[in-house]
């Protein structure tokens, strides 16, 4: 019996720079001077918000080949849905966001600010994508995170998905990139982890899992950091 979310489709809410921080371990002030991708970026606000402190943040996704409007109607509705549905679900965590109605203040802050931002810079920080490709250069990024995608909806894109797409994260990053988280929606461990870790099309590549100290779903308080094998 499944004990998680049961979704078949990747739902659109969004994460506040606050969450970032936290899901990432990122240090801001650290995070100056360098070019940082975030990948599956949906209607988060991170890139808007890292911006407005003087962050060099480029945001790709799919959904940003679609108008503004249909990206709000469709984000209203799934957190509408969503947030139902969590109330009774026994994979969460709720000691950073209380409760339920606490959650929704942070991700409906997320998306008014994404919207906002979208609105008007769409041109120049959204770039739509379709993985396992991307549009970008060689180590055009310094850092590229992705948050809620891979492993998370693990019984919706296979391994190969998985595989090619940190294979091209790779390819456009010159240091590192971070996914979180790697559990399941379930709250279990991705079983894809020690395959990518023992795959030789991907030896060249080290994986580490980093403990954090900020937990929701159950299990979650690891972000995998990816850079190239000395």
């Amino acid at each position: 019996m499944k004990q998680g979310l049961d979704l078949t489709r990747v739902v659109l809410l969004g994460r506040t720079f606050e969450e970032y921080i936290r899901f990432f371990a990122l240090d801001p002030a650290a995070l100056k001077g360098k070019a940082i991708l975030d990948v599956a970026s949906g209607v988060s606000s991170f890139c808007a918000e890292a911006t407005a402190r003087g962050l060099d943040v480029t945001a790709a996704d799919r959904i940003y080949s679609l108008p503004t409007d249909q990206i709000q109607t469709r984000c209203e509705h799934d957190l509408e849905q969503v947030a139902k549905a969590m109330e009774s679900l026994p994979v969460y965590r709720w000691d950073f966001y209380r409760d339920v109605a606490h959650m929704c203040e942070f991700r409906e802050r997320a998306y008014k600010i994404f919207l906002a931002d979208y609105r008007v810079a769409r041109s120049k920080r959204y770039v739509p994508i379709e993985l396992p490709h991307l549009p970008f250069t060689n180590g055009q990024f310094d850092l590229t995170l992705v948050s809620y995608l891979l492993f998370v909806y693990e019984d919706q894109f296979p391994y190969q998905f998985h595989q090619q797409s940190i294979i091209e994260l790779m390819r456009v990053t010159s240091e590192e990139a971070r996914i979180y988280p790697i559990v399941t929606l379930e709250a279990q461990p991705s079983t894809y982890i020690n395959r990518l870790m023992t795959d030789p099309a991907l030896a060249h590549l080290k994986f580490e899992k980093i403990q954090t100290d900020f937990e929701f779903l159950r299990n979650s308080n690891f972000y995998l950091r990816i850079t190239r094998a000395e």
